[in-house]
This record gives structure tokens, sequence and C-alpha cells, in this order.
């Protein structure tokens, strides 16, 4: 596979071709293109400013982090005035969340705009969502915080925001579960065992007893996601109880 480096090394040579690019996605001409650039740099580049400082997308994620979570605060606080703090809180967390910002980056085709010196399937699928909250980031401190509203507006809100089907949303399986488990005194535990298999990257295998009996197992690059997909089929296989003793 080739890796994003050698697909993409060549985008400081094509500024012009950036920019443009960057202007369909946005919705608008940036100003200030060495901005954008950053949210577009992974700290595997070691790139640095004048005064040393690394100049990678981490601190434009951060930036847009809060950006997102204001804006989508605020459309829910207007939209639900009947929704208390629990609810909105939830309501948010659910549009926030890391696999709805990997799927937008993911459509927007965001990582084929970053400069890294990484292979491609080193990468794990929150990159897509990294640049994603970078580009957020990028966008505010460009055009400031009007701009920055209209892209959310536009990018997430309009064409993802569907109260009646965020409310029916499932953010973890695994503390879905963990919650029916200890309303219902039951229980439960998350298990590694030795894996045979053959994977070029290193992978967890998680085994979830309920009652000391194995009710799913799963594996993936992670313990943290294999936790959490072991979880998800557990709630199918146990979908009549848990869905009906849920809210």
């Amino acid at each position: 596979m080739a890796s994003i480096k050698n697909i993409f090394s060549s985008r400081n040579d094509k500024s012009g071709e950036f920019s443009n690019s960057l202007k369909k996605i946005l919705g608008f001409k940036p100003k200030d293109i060495s901005i954008y650039k950053t949210a577009f740099t992974h700290r595997s580049t070691n790139e640095k400013n004048l005064s040393g400082q690394p100049q990678n997308y981490e601190r434009l994620e951060f930036l847009g982090d809060a950006m997102l979570g204001a804006v989508i605060a605020a459309h829910l606080f207007k939209k639900v005035p009947d929704g208390n703090e629990g609810y909105l809180t939830k309501m948010r967390s659910k549009v926030v969340s890391r696999e709805h910002l990997n799927e937008l980056g993911r459509d927007l085709h965001l990582v084929k705009f970053l400069k890294t010196t990484v292979p491609a399937q080193q990468f794990s699928g929150n990159i897509y969502g990294n640049v994603f909250e970078a580009l957020v980031g990028a966008i505010y401190l460009d055009r400031g915080f009007k701009y920055c509203e209209k892209f959310i507006q536009k990018r997430v809100i309009k064409p993802y925001v569907d109260i009646k089907k965020l409310e029916g949303k499932v953010i973890s399986y695994k503390s879905l579960f963990i919650e029916w488990c200890q309303k219902n005194k039951k229980q439960f535990h998350f298990e590694v065992y030795e894996d045979t298999g053959k994977d070029e990257m290193k992978h967890f295998a998680i085994r979830l007893k309920l009652e000391d009996e194995v009710v799913a197992k799963a594996r993936a690059t992670s313990k943290k996601k294999a936790e959490e997909r072991a979880s998800k089929r557990a709630f199918y296989k146990l979908q009549l109880k848990i869905g009906s003793e849920t809210p």
C-alpha cells in the first residue's frame, strides 16, 4: 500500500491547487493559507516555526474541538427548549463522538491533503476526525467565529443532526452493557486472551463474560476498541433483554 507521504508529498508544490480544493470544502476563500497548511501537517514531519515551536495540527485540533462543542451546544439549546442539562450533554456527545467526526473527515477526503512521513496503514481511523477538528480550528483563526459557525452548520448540523435519530443513537455499547449489568446486578468481565492471528499490526482479542458465560468475542488494534466491539455483539445477542430495560 502506498504511504500517505508518497501520495501527498507534492502538496507544497501545488499551493494553488491546495487553496482551490480547500475553497470547495470550506465554501469561502481562505485568507491565510499557512494556517490551513498547519492544520494538515502531522507531527511526524517534525516541522517547527522560527521560534522552535512544533507546527502540526494538534493545537488546532484542540481549538476545533472547542468550537464544535460550542456551536453544537448552542444549536441543541435552541432546538430542544425542554431538554435538560443531562439530555443536552448526551445529545452533544453523540454529534461530536469520535466515530461521527471520523465519518465527517472521511466524507470530505481530508486526509488526502495531509503532510506526513507515516505510512497510511499505521494510522488509526481517528486521523480523519483529528484533521476535521484541526480544520475547524483553522477556520476560527483565519476567519473568526461567524465563518466557523457557518461551516459547522453546513458540514455537520444540516446534513447530520437529526434530533429524533440522535435520540436513538448509541454512543457506546460498552457503557450500555455495563449500565444494564449494574441495574440487574449481573457480573461481567472483559478478558484478554491469547491470539494466533497473523495480522501485521498487533491485535487484542477480548472475551466478554456474563455470569461466567462467554457472550461475545472480538479483536481490534486496541483493547478499548476490542471491548467496544465485543459489547456491541453482546448487545445484539441480548437485544430483547437489554433493549427493553434501557431508556
